[in-house]
């Protein structure tokens, strides 16, 4: 059996690393090891998520699933968990959880006793079930609050919406249209996407020649 750990934050603010040591711990203490890692940023509510489908395509029937806690790997709604589900049962794939202590069965020899095996997997379904449910409640109760308090800040005239960073912004500028560093270079040196030093770059464009436009037609009104 080879153990693959799922390491999975929903923003790049938040650190998917974070719990490496601790799963690294948790192995080490029952006499294994974890054959590979598969960390990414991205929402537990989505399904789409490359290093947890490269995840289970690497994986081979008997392999287990190393996790922090259940909603790491799903916060999911019903129907996006049921799909997960079978998409890791389709592979007999086991689930690891150290917030789910039923699932430590995976990692224990039971061979002399089938009905305890059996039971124990049975339990853990269920648990499993239900802290993937919670999951995707506290999702929705978050979701929920933030949009509460958005409309609450929105009436009191306080919202403005998510900001720019201007700072890293200027940084774009200067390496991509000053400096002349292609968009993958900016990119990388500011940790954003292509995509991003794009958009921010066209903004910048286009602002200039609006400015200059509106320079112009104030000269000539003069």
């Amino acid at each position: 059996m080879y153990i693959f750990a799922y390491l999975r934050a929903s923003t790049r603010e938040q650190d998917a690393e974070r719990a490496r040591n601790r799963l690294q711990q948790f192995v080490a203490e029952r006499g294994h090891r974890i054959a590979s890692w598969y960390v990414e940023n991205v929402s537990g509510a989505s399904l789409r998520r490359p290093e947890l489908m490269r995840l289970l395509e690497n994986a081979a029937p008997g392999d287990a699933i190393l996790i922090e806690q259940v909603d790491r790997l799903s916060r999911l709604d019903d129907d996006g968990w049921k799909t997960l589900k079978e998409l890791i049962s389709s592979k007999s794939l086991s689930i690891i959880s150290l917030d789910l202590p039923t699932s430590y069965v995976a990692l224990e020899n039971h061979r002399g006793d089938e009905f305890t095996a059996a039971m124990l997997r049975a339990i853990n379904a269920m648990m499993l079930d239900m802290l993937a449910a919670i999951a995707r409640k506290d999702y929705q109760d978050r979701r929920r609050r933030q949009s509460e308090g958005i409309v609450k800040a929105v009436e009191g005239g306080k919202f403005k919406g998510r900001q720019p960073n201007l700072q890293m912004h200027q940084n774009v500028i200067k390496l991509r249209l000053q400096n002349g560093m292609s968009i993958r270079e900016t990119a990388s040196i500011c940790g954003i996407s292509e995509r991003q030093v794009i958009r921010i770059t066209q903004r910048h464009l286009i602002n200039s020649d609006l400015e200059g436009q509106g320079a112009e037609d104030e000269k000539q009104s003069i």
